[in-house]
C-alpha cells in the first residue's frame, strides 16, 4: 500500500526521474514556457520553485555561491543556472512564492494525454498587464464593487449622462450637415 507516498513517479525509477525533472526545469528556466504532459508539469512545479527560491539574493557572498553550487547540483546546466540568477532570480525577488503557472490544453489526439502549458509568471506580459491593472483598481468584492476604490468613487450615473448627452450631440451635428452634391 501506499499510505503518505506524495511523490509522483511518472512511470519511471528514480535516476530516470531526477534526470527528466532537471532537463524539463533547465528548458522552462531557458525559455520562460514549456508544453509537457499534466503530470509532468505538476512534478516538475514541485521541482523547480524550490530552486527559484533559493536564488533570491539574502546574505554574503560565500552564502550566495553556496547556493549557485546547491541549484547547479538539481540542474547540471550551466547556462540554466546563470539565467536563474541573473534573470528570473532577481525578477521573482520581490514576490514570495507561486513563481510557475499551469495552463490546461486539452488532450493530445494520439494517446488522449492531457497536456499542459507551465510557465513562469513574470515572463507573460498579457498576464502581467491585467493583473497590474487590477492591483490598481483595488481588490473586488463577490458585489463587484473594489474595496479601494469604492470609498472614494462617486456615482456613476453622472458620468454616463454626460456620456449620453456628447453621443446624441456628435449625433445631431451629423445629421443637420448636409451632403455635398
Amino acid at each position: 500500500m501506499r499510505h503518505g507516498d506524495k511523490i509522483n513517479n511518472l512511470g519511471r525509477k528514480k535516476a530516470h526521474r531526477d534526470a527528466l525533472l532537471a532537463n524539463l526545469a533547465s528548458q522552462i528556466i531557458v525559455h520562460k514556457r514549456i508544453t509537457t504532459t499534466l503530470a509532468k508539469a505538476k512534478a516538475l512545479r514541485t521541482y523547480v520553485e524550490p530552486l527559484i527560491t533559493k536564488t533570491k539574493k539574502t546574505g554574503n557572498e560565500t552564502e550566495i555561491s553556496h547556493q549557485h553550487r546547491v541549484v547547479f547540483s538539481y540542474l547540471q546546466d550551466k547556462i540554466a543556472v546563470k539565467e536563474l540568477f541573473t534573470v528570473v532570480g532577481p525578477k521573482v525577488a520581490s514576490r514570495p512564492g507561486g513563481y510557475t503557472r499551469i495552463i490546461k490544453l486539452g488532450i493530445r489526439p494520439g494517446d488522449n494525454g492531457e497536456k499542459a502549458m507551465i510557465e513562469l509568471v513574470d515572463f507573460n506580459e498579457v498576464y502581467s498587464k491585467t493583473a497590474q491593472a487590477a492591483a490598481e483598481a483595488g481588490k473586488k468584492t463577490r458585489r463587484g464593487r473594489s474595496t479601494g476604490a469604492a470609498k472614494k468613487a462617486a456615482p456613476t450615473a453622472p458620468k454616463a449622462e454626460k456620456a449620453v448627452t456628447e453621443a446624441e450631440v456628435i449625433e445631431e451635428t451629423k445629421h443637420d450637415e448636409k451632403p455635398a452634391e
